[in-house]
This record gives structure tokens, sequence and C-alpha cells, in this order.
């Protein structure tokens, strides 16, 4: 990342030592367990997940931000994102997560930078081709990456958040700044784009999804089978909550083509006070056996907890 003093400002690195009341608050960038007045009480009734809906481009809220602040990739790219507020658009004031409601979806995660960057580097190194491609960025927040994705040719992206009112206040705005502009390149149109909220355990029924299962019932052989599905999969700071992670792994499992298909995560490798991490969700990965993995980056700027970029493939 060039503009580094810009990257600071524009994301959220969690609380310093001298700010201890935002660690239950701020999951995927705590470095502290305890909580700020709703933390994770066990015997609270769980809340039921919202329904997987899909967002049309035409939903974007009037809450959508005007201002823009740029965030530089390299030299010859720069992608732009709006600001929005969590009080403007939940009623919540400077919170990271409210549990069931909100996901921290209206910051900009540190995990975004560090996966546009990974993903940079992969095609500078002729090691990712994103051009014609089939992407699905989760957790998707502001979109940077999956905008980044579509700024290098990708033929279609599909954008997930678990509320769609991130989707129309944030995601929409910064898609259509950046991919639906006037350009010889990184122009998008409205059918290559796709917005779908909800939680993880109910995504499946909305996304590119592998045949993979129903072969099995009808053929019991699936070996030497193609499946359908998204060739890359992008995911920024989203395995922070230990219970989310098999449902995540799952819906990845899902709608990752086989064969050939890749996904990049990035994320901390620990996330105190709420149990998930980088290394957690890659010990799901590693048990399963299904998949290889292979690290990508190491940071560890002193801005938050040690964050990882990771890639990992159908075996």
């Amino acid at each position: 990342m060039e503009d580094t003093g810009a990257a600071k400002n524009t994301t959220a690195t969690g609380p310093s030592s001298a700010s201890p009341l935002f660690s239950f608050s701020n999951p995927r960038g705590s470095s502290f367990g305890f909580g700020f007045g709703f933390g994770f009480d066990s015997g609270a009734p769980s809340v039921p997940p919202p329904p997987a809906v899909e967002v049309q481009l035409s939903e974007e809220s009037p809450v959508a931000a005007a201002s823009l602040d740029p965030v530089v990739v390299d030299d010859s790219l720069t992608i732009y994102k709006g600001r929005v507020s969590t009080s403007d658009v939940f009623g919540v004031k400077d919170s990271d997560l409210v549990p069931g409601k909100y996901e921290g979806g209206l910051k900009l995660w540190e995990g975004s930078l560090d996966l546009m960057k990974a993903l940079n580097s992969d095609i500078k190194e002729g090691r990712l081709l994103l051009e014609g491609k089939r992407v699905l960025e989760l957790g998707c927040g502001h979109g940077l990456p999956g905008i980044f994705a579509g700024l290098k040719g990708a033929g279609l992206i599909h954008f997930q958040d678990f509320n769609a009112e991130v989707l129309k206040c944030l995601t929409i705005p910064n898609v259509k700044v950046n991919l639906f502009k006037e350009s010889p390149e990184g122009t998008c149109g409205s059918r290559s784009v796709g917005f779908f909220a909800g939680d993880w355990s109910e995504m499946d029924k909305l996304l590119l999804c592998g045949d993979a299962e129903k072969d099995k019932t009808t053929s019991g052989d699936t070996e030497d089978k193609t499946y359908n599905g998204y060739d890359v999969i992008l995911m920024a700071e989203t395995v922070y909550a230990l219970s989310s992670l098999p449902n995540l792994y799952k819906l990845i499992k899902k709608c990752l083509r086989y064969p050939g298909g890749v996904v990049y995560m990035a994320g901390k490798k620990h996330y105190f006070g709420v149990g998930g991490g980088t290394r957690q969700f890659l010990r799901l990965v590693e048990e399963d056996g299904a998949m290889q993995t292979e690290r990508l980056n190491d940071v560890a700027d002193g801005s938050s907890n040690v964050r990882e970029v990771w890639k990992f493939s159908f075996k």
C-alpha cells in the first residue's frame, strides 16, 4: 500500500491499550476481553439469523455517503470509498458489533487492504488471473477487494454481507463510483454484479453453487467431475467469531469451483474475546482435509493483532 498515511486514517485498527472500553464491541480489531455493555452473555437467548435475500442495485439507500476517500492500491490504481456512520444506519453510535443485528460492515478493516495488496502481488507475479473470472466477496462491507477484482477484469462479482443495510448504504455506492464509470478498463455493467445479504448458514440458496451434493446422491461418485461455482472467493476479517466458522467453511466448499477455484483470506491471527482467528479457521480446513493451504503474508505493524493472508484451494 503506497499511501500508508491515508490507509491508517481510513481503517479500523482496534483499540489501543489506553482504550479498553471497546473490546467486545470491536471483535475484529480488539485486543481486550472486556465488554462494552452488550457483550456475549451465554445466558441470553440466541438471535435467529436474518433470511438470505438478494439486494437490487436500485435499492441504494438515501443514507449513502456523498464524501469519498481515496485508497491507493498502487501507482496505477486508486479505489474510492464512502463513509457511513452506524448511528445513521443502525441507530448505534461508535459500535463495531451488535450480535444478531450489525456485524461491523460499515468500517473499513485492515484486512481488506491486506487482501488487495496480496491480490495485486499475485497478479503481478503471474500467480492469479482475474480477467473473465467469477468472483465472490464474503462479508464484503465496503466491497474493496471485490471492486479491485472488477477493475482487474473479473466477469462477474457477487458481494455478500450479513446486513442488507450495509449493501444499500455502502457497498452499492462504492461499486457504482468505482465500476460503473466510462473508462476503457474496469467498466462493469449492472448484470455483472450482484448483492446478497444474510447469514452464511442460509446463503448457499442464493449464490452460485456446485452440484457436488446432487451428484453424490445420483451417482454415488464425484471423481472426475467438474462443479460450477466461483473461480475466486475473497474474504477479509470474516473469521473473528468462532461459532460462525463451520458455516463459513461449509459455504465456501459449496460455492468454490472444482477444480481450480481459489480462496483468498485475510484476517487477524487471533481475535481476543471472541475466540476466532485465521489459525482457528485454518485448523478447521486442515482437519477436513479437502483443501490445501498456503500462507501469503504476515503483517505485524503494531497497529493491531498480527494479521495474515492465506490462500487455499481444493486438493
